[in-house]
């Protein structure tokens, strides 16, 4: 019996933990399986396709910048790919070389957040409008259709790109980047889908008030290196509930086994590997 091959695009693709997470979810799981990183240029991504099908890899993740090329190059889409037109998640038919492409992204967030979510209606504001964003646009839209979303963005024509693509189910408003801490403020949950903050800008922020954040939010930041952001830590230091970004890896890296192999890993296994991997504990 040979190894089972499966493994993460993106460029670039050093930086990221899913090798380490995934990796640790087979030896527990007892899959004679490895898990790679492919460094794939965007000019390349067909290509790299193409070569994952003759080489027998039997799925892959997608990560920045190729979520939404990849989900125009597969053969099939799920729900979740289609409404986001993205996909993070490739599952390769070995009989005929057929592409399947998911969405993991959405349940992932979602699962990092839903316990802290009340069920009454609410508003969500969101910060960036680029390819990360959709996924937290079609979970809102999924599990809290009657929710207003208020999408922040420096490009507010990005920003009305993407209320074009959901309905009027949930409202969605663009708002100027300028005015985000008014949006923030008044918001029973917080989102920062930008980069801002990322490694190796640690003290970088999405916000430059942070009197605009205080109780009873939920703030949702998707950067997890640093685990603990500087978005976080004024989150926490004004008293909200503060969610880093690494539990919806976790949980998307989950969901991915799971549309590949039909089994269910252990998340805290995942999640401790993945703080080794980032040399944090938490």
């Amino acid at each position: 019996m040979t190894t089972s091959v499966f493994g993460v695009i993106g460029w670039p693709i050093g930086h990221s933990a899913s090798p380490a997470m995934m990796n640790a979810a087979f030896s527990h799981m007892g899959i004679d399986a490895t898990y790679v990183s492919f460094a794939v240029k965007p000019t390349d991504v067909l290509d790299a396709l193409r070569g994952v099908v003759a080489l027998g890899v039997r799925g892959i993740n997608v990560t920045i910048p190729h979520k939404q090329a990849v989900a125009k190059a597969v053969d099939v889409l799920s729900e979740e790919a289609r409404l986001t037109g993205a996909v993070n998640t490739v599952r390769v038919d070995s009989e005929n070389g057929r592409l399947f492409g998911h969405n993991t992204d959405i349940v992932g967030w979602w699962t990092s957040i839903s316990k802290h979510v009340a069920n009454q209606r609410g508003v969500v504001t969101v910060l960036g409008a680029g390819g990360a964003s959709r996924a937290i646009l079609a979970a809102i839209r999924m599990n809290r259709p009657n929710w207003e979303i208020r999408l922040v963005s420096r490009r507010v024509e990005q920003a009305m790109e993407l209320v074009s693509m959901f309905d009027s189910t949930p409202a969605i408003v663009a708002i100027p980047w300028e005015d985000r801490h008014d949006a923030v403020r008044t918001a029973q949950m917080v989102v920062n889908t930008t980069p801002i903050g990322m490694w190796p800008h640690p003290l970088e922020s999405p916000i430059d008030d942070p009197s605009c954040l205080g109780p009873n939010q939920v703030v949702s930041d998707l950067v997890y290196r640093p685990l603990e952001t500087r978005f976080l830590q004024q989150a926490r230091e004004a008293g909200a509930t503060a969610v880093d970004g690494l539990w919806m890896l976790v949980n998307q890296g989950k969901a991915a086994v799971e549309y590949w192999l039909s089994q269910e890993p252990d998340g805290r296994i995942m999640r401790s590997a993945a703080l080794a991997f980032l040399g944090e504990r938490k």
